[in-house]
């Protein structure tokens, strides 16, 4: 079941010449509702300013139009925030080129309903209160200065200064939730026990924002008045992941053979088997296009597996680039459990160096400046992949190279988590992800750097790492000790992409697509060798406790025999 609310709103001038506050809501249906949900908004312009109206104005239309625009992949406080920076910026510059602007700024408080939980975003004096129960909660803070007599002067807003710092909460929802979001035109004069009381006496939402700002000015009020009401009739049975894979009654085909049929799909050959998945090529028997299907091992198969390939499905279809496959649009119904992408002619990197191919500097060079513009890609997505290493990056005969299986992808936010444990190539892994740590874009470039450094090398710069192993990381060995024609600034490229402490890498694509971009022209400083006393304290302890009892005994030994 979806998320099912009702909302209402009202705005009046007051005794003012002007309007300076603009509310509006969004309540999306389908699938934009499960992915982006509905989002309402209160802004109040700041008093004195003549772009008041303005900036409130824009800074709302801005947000509702660019908001539905950004990635399905992003957290809603992500989207939120790059969305409001970019209208931050806009008003300043406006403020700017135009003098009759100066000066323009506004309030803002939005709240997003999607699934099974709410979000806030919060700059100023407005406000968001939940009506849960017989309880009103307020659920932001005013920024404003804390003193009796700047009560009304604003210390952050939209548009106020460069550097915009929302507040953010999220909650779960439950049925039964009223919300209720009004400028301080509203709360001020009423106070939260009258608000409540007229919330109680009207259920309906566009009967309660109305009487809540008629109260507000009946009370006196010299101020503009705004008020929206949501009330939550119900709540989604679950999370966006949920939605993806309900309903999906299907099966995983039977293993086939060459000539087999599956829907539309003639299977050409098996490309790969591993535990839990089979990719054929497949060949379209209307158009005769190839493509590689994706399916499960039908005995293997259990809930978890499935709900897992319709999620990795989900993700790859918004992953817009040419360097990964793109899932093709099906012309008919599955009556099978599969997902067909585009079959592109090559091999895998791990496939060439098992026939061996000798990869030179220029190759690697070439692979790590497609892969780090493929892992940005990605990561601007919010999507780290967890698995990078030479299995999973295919060149292909037109010498693209492509980034292959999201199986064990993360996208924070939307399509969660699907297995436990830190999933991923144990010799390849960050570690920081071996001690239990949570996975970030960082660990993905160390396993590009250990990957580049496997393609120079056929070595690990730790050495080979077994599955249920507990490593101790020390110092990595230069690659320069396997290949000594690696150039100076390609091993220390190599060197900070695989350091043992994060503060140490890269942090970005961008920075190591840089580094490998400007090469010789601009090298990197390695980085320092990390002490004994920070690397291991006990071996270090261990160390003098040995050297100490050596002496002692050399000590005895002479005075016994003198």
């Amino acid at each position: 079941m979806p998320l099912e609310i009702s909302t209402g709103h009202a705005s009046l001038a007051g005794p003012r010449e002007r309007n300076e506050d603009f509310c509006a809501t969004v309540t999306p249906e389908g699938r934009e509702l499960e992915t982006k949900g509905a989002l309402l908004a209160v802004a109040d312009g700041v008093s004195g300013n003549s772009g008041g109206r303005e900036a409130a104005e824009y800074t709302v239309r801005g947000l509702l139009s660019d908001y539905y625009a950004t990635p399905d992949t992003w957290t809603i406080p992500h989207a939120l925030d790059k969305v409001l920076y970019a209208n931050n910026q806009w008003l300043l510059g406006q403020a700017a080129a135009q003098r009759e602007l100066a000066g323009m700024a506004t309030t803002l408080s939005v709240l997003v309903l999607r699934g099974r939980r709410y979000y806030v975003a919060h700059v100023g004096d407005s406000r968001i209160y939940l009506l849960r129960g017989e309880r009103l909660m307020r659920l932001t803070d005013d920024h404003v200065w804390n003193r009796p007599d700047m009560r009304h002067v604003l210390t952050r807003a939209v548009g106020l200064g460069p550097h915009l710092v929302m507040d953010y909460v999220e909650d779960a929802l439950e049925a039964g939730d009223v919300f209720v979001l009004v400028s301080d035109g509203v709360w001020e004069l009423l106070g939260d026990k009258s608000m409540h009381e007229l919330l109680q006496l009207h259920r309906e939402p566009e009967r309660a924002a109305r009487a809540l700002v008629e109260k507000a000015l009946a009370c006196g009020g010299q101020d503009n008045a705004s008020a929206i009401v949501a009330r939550v009739h119900a709540v989604a049975h679950g999370d966006l992941r949920d939605s993806v894979v309900a309903g999906a009654a299907l099966v995983p085909p039977p293993k086939a053979r060459p000539g087999d049929v599956i829907d539309q799909f003639e299977v050409i050959e098996l490309l790969h088997e591993s535990r839990a998945t089979l990719l054929y090529q497949v060949r379209h028997r209307s158009d005769g296009s190839l493509g590689v299907l994706k399916t499960l091992h039908p005995a293997a198969a259990d809930d978890a597996q499935c709900a897992a390939l319709l999620a990795e499905e989900w993700l790859l279809r918004r992953v817009v680039s040419h360097y990964f496959p793109q899932v093709l649009p099906l012309a008919g119904q599955r009556t099978y459990l599969y997902y067909v992408m585009s079959y592109h002619a090559g091999a895998t990197l791990q496939q060439r160096l098992d026939h061996g191919t000798h990869f030179s500097v220029a190759d690697a060079v070439r692979v790590g400046i497609r892969l780090m513009k493929g892992l940005g890609a990605l990561h601007r997505l919010n999507i780290i992949h967890r698995d990078i290493k030479p299995a999973n990056l295919h060149l292909g005969t037109d010498d693209k190279l492509r980034v292959l299986d999201l199986g064990v992808a993360l996208n924070r936010g939307a399509m969660h988590e699907a297995h436990d444990g830190a999933p991923g190539t144990p010799s390849f892994m960050a570690p920081e992800l071996l001690a239990g740590e949570p996975p970030d874009a960082q660990a993905d470039l160390y396993a590009a750097g250990v990957t580049l450094y496997h393609l120079l090398t056929r070595k690990y710069p730790y050495g080979e790492i077994e599955p249920f192993q507990h490593p101790r990381f020390g110092e990595p060995a230069a690659p320069t000790r396997y290949r000594p024609d690696i150039p100076q600034w390609l091993e220390a490229a190599l060197l900070k992409a695989v350091a043992r402490e994060k503060k140490l890498r890269f942090e970005t694509a961008e920075e190591f697509l840089l580094a490998l971009e400007r090469g010789e022209h601009r090298p990197l400083t390695p980085p320092p060798r990390t002490p004994l006393a920070a690397r291991d304290p006990l071996l270090l302890w261990r160390s003098i406790a040995a050297v100490a009892l050596i002496l002692n005994l050399v000590l005895l030994y002479l005075l016994w025999v003198s």
